[in-house]
């Protein structure tokens, strides 16, 4: 990532207010779109967009119907024969000494399923999502279940330094692991959530949580060369029937002296990309949904189809990006490969190397910008 460094505020003769720019072009606030909340004595967070539509009970009962009266049924096609599942969608553990050390170059990335990915560069390791649960669920005993197991236990994982969670549904935010991560690490951990979510952390005993708006920055504690960035998506957020609007939802940007990440979470497609993309681009690394997105008339407002993910991909000027958020959960029923499928038949389409938006298997490592220099090659 080329960029001016330390974090500075640069201020322009007109002495309009400016963003702390750091190692990136700044922007006026006025020049990106704010999170929108309504409620006057509690929070009612709503989307800004004009591309948002709520799912509501009607459309989710036609897309029910459709399924199983009007015969489209389930085309997930998940082999019963464990063997071959293995074949076409392995799930590899990554221990090892080097999963457990930061590359001393690079940027490091593995994906633990879903929306879960461990990102470790520049002496900090981030984990996004986490969920080792069966089930993405309140209950043990029903909801979306596993067809493909966690690469490894919290137990098996490295030291971590922080923790970014996108919103608060139960594939994106499971309290057992969040209670794992806090047993394991403590303090350690630093946790950084949406506005709205801090309360249920302390509850649960951890005090390490900031929870910011869009488009606040805050530095990794005892990491002041790393910021967090919490950035807008198009989705929603609650964790039982009384509490939407409550929680506030995003995605993440990260940046270091050499690298910048970004996490999307889970959205729909908006123009919250293009700000981000002019506000923080470019990116060295993106983890952007693609899965989950049939059937469009009903899923096109919260889940990105790939196509529109290579058009974040664009949006945020990525040199690479990983495809998240599929091949884990049955959230709906599309053939279960369609999203890895359709990725590289989209970027192809489009005339963009496959490689620059890539999946990876449960528990697949790759290292990449291993080559480049970085800032601690470079005599002062």
């Amino acid at each position: 990532m080329s960029s001016c460094w330390p974090f500075c505020r640069e201020d322009d003769e007109d002495d309009e207010p400016k963003v702390v720019s750091g190692p990136w072009n700044h922007r006026m606030d006025s020049q990106v779109t704010h999170s929108k909340n309504t409620g006057i004595i509690w929070n009612n967070y709503v989307n800004p967009w004009e591309s948002w539509l709520m799912p509501g009970l009607c459309g989710l009962l036609k897309w029910q119907k459709t399924v199983v009266c009007n015969g489209e049924g389930d085309h997930t096609n998940i082999p019963s024969d464990l063997a071959e599942l293995d074949s076409v969608l392995p799930v590899k553990c990554p221990k090892g000494d080097e999963w457990q050390q930061v590359p001393p170059k690079g940027m490091r990335v593995t994906w633990l399923g879903h929306a879960s990915v461990l990102v470790q560069f520049d002496g900090i390791s981030v984990l996004t999502d986490p969920i080792f649960s069966s089930r993405a669920s309140p209950f043990s005993f029903v909801g979306p279940k596993r067809y493909r197991d966690a690469p490894c236990n919290v137990e098996d994982l490295p030291k971590l330094d922080a923790v970014v969670i996108s919103h608060a549904h139960y594939d994106h935010l499971d309290a057992k692991s969040v209670s794992d991560i806090h047993a394991r690490f403590g303090n350690d951990v630093n946790w950084f959530v949406p506005k709205g979510l801090k309360k249920w952390f302390n509850d649960k005993g951890i005090k390490t949580v900031v929870h910011l708006d869009w488009w606040d920055e805050v530095p990794l504690p005892k990491h002041d060369d790393v910021k967090f960035v919490f950035t807008p998506t198009q989705h929603w957020s609650n964790r039982a029937l009384h509490d939407r609007g409550w929680y506030l939802w995003g995605s993440w940007c990260v940046f270091t002296r050499n690298h910048s990440f970004f996490f999307g979470g889970d959205t729909g497609y908006c123009n919250g990309f293009k700000e981000i993309g002019e506000r923080y681009g470019p990116f060295d690394l993106a983890a952007i949904p693609i899965g989950a997105c049939e059937p469009r008339w009903f899923m096109k407002p919260q889940h990105v189809d790939q196509k529109e993910a290579i058009q974040i991909h664009q949006d945020l000027k990525c040199r690479k990006s990983v495809g998240v958020h599929w091949g884990t959960f049955v959230l709906t029923y599309e053939y279960f490969l369609e999203p890895k499928e359709k990725l590289v038949e989209e970027m192809q389409n489009k005339g963009l190397d496959p490689k620059d938006f890539f999946t990876l298997d449960h528990g697949e490592m790759v290292l990449l910008f291993s080559e480049e220099v970085s800032t601690q090659d470079i005599e002062v």
